[in-house]
């Protein structure tokens, strides 16, 4: 599909329940499409590309330490294969549904995660990253947070299977509930997670001050959430949702964009924020008439998908190049330009 069959209308006027502010840019995982995820280097980077908050996903050690990582399983964002001290520790089992084996962050101290560095999670698709791997040990969450508010930015933290966590002894909206409220740090972090159950003890936890983002996946068993009622149920516990850009800009089975949903109208009349994820350059993960070429790693024309989503009214963007959204934001911010009147 050519870009210019794109018939976007106008988005609707949010609800009064929603204050409309400046958009915010967050800097997923930090900047990984420069820097090797949930690194020091690629949150500074964040930050100095204009993201207004990074996000960290947190997981809970086996002393109950909060570390970033993707997941809780080790071996895509470490390097610790490489360390034949946790051979052993190597297993398999079902984390909230799915088989995984690897290594896990529960089987690990602090101490012992802290001698793992940092990898690049697609070196296939950002080859480029791969050069500043095994430079940087894994980050608490705490040491997260210093470095943005030593920044005057924000966290928007995502909570990793908390319900799940919790079964196994590490209660991962407890803990986070209890190291944020003790830093001062609540008004500092935003909270978010798919796990509805733990975004409510979390509003339980922590009451109104909290900032509380329910994020909703492209998957069918998220089908309910991006209802009326699934929304006006969201606006319970939740002041914000993090939709999946495919929920917005809609897709068909073979990546084809075929037109765009109401839900950023639909969640504004719900009272709710909309800061969706992931925008990404490479064309593996833009609809098929933004890519450049054939090659998946190959980077395609990320400024229009990030351009279409703000001007659909989001208010906000989660992206892993944080200068697009910036420079997009921007353009659209521009006063325009007055008309040329032809001289007598």
């Amino acid at each position: 599909m050519d870009e210019t069959d794109l018939r976007v209308a106008p988005a609707a006027a949010p609800s009064s329940r929603v204050t409309r502010r400046r958009p915010v840019v967050v800097g997923h995982r930090g900047a990984p499409a420069h820097r090797p995820e949930h690194t020091w280097s690629g949150y500074s980077l964040a930050l100095d590309l204009g993201a207004d908050l990074i996000e960290p996903d947190v997981v809970a050690t086996r002393d109950g330490a909060l570390v970033v990582r993707h997941e809780n399983e080790l071996s895509l964002t470490t390097d610790i294969a490489a360390h034949p001290e946790f051979a052993d520790r190597r297993r398999t089992q079902e984390v909230a549904g799915e088989i995984y084996t690897g290594w896990f962050a529960e089987d690990l101290t602090l101490a012992e995660v802290r001698t793992l560095r940092a990898t690049e999670r697609w070196p296939q698709l950002r080859p480029g990253n791969t050069r500043f791997a095994g430079l940087e040990p894994v980050l608490t969450l705490a040491e997260v947070v210093a470095l943005a508010t030593s920044r005057g930015a924000r966290v928007q933290a995502e909570l990793k299977n908390p319900t799940w966590s919790a079964s196994i002894g590490l209660p991962l909206a407890e803990l986070v509930a209890a190291e944020v409220t003790a830093a001062g740090a609540l008004g500092d972090v935003v909270l978010q997670s798919f796990d509805a159950a733990g975004m409510r003890e979390l509003r339980g936890r922590l009451g109104a001050a909290a900032t509380l983002v329910q994020l909703v996946g492209s998957e069918a068993v998220y089908d309910g959430m991006v209802t009326p009622a699934g929304l006006r149920e969201i606006s319970t516990y939740a002041g914000g949702i993090g939709p999946s850009t495919k929920r917005i800009l809609l897709r068909d089975a073979d990546q084809t964009m075929v037109g765009v949903s109401d839900l950023v109208a639909q969640a504004h009349r719900a009272g709710l924020t909309v800061v969706p994820y992931t925008v990404r350059a490479e064309n593996t993960f833009l609809p098929l008439h933004l890519r450049r070429g054939t090659d998946p790693a190959a980077r395609g024309d990320v400024h229009a998908e990030a351009r279409l989503l703000l001007a659909l009214g989001v208010d906000g963007v989660i992206t892993d190049s944080p200068e697009v959204a910036v420079r997009e934001r921007a353009e659209l911010e521009a006063p325009a330009l007055a008309p040329v009147r032809p001289r007598h």
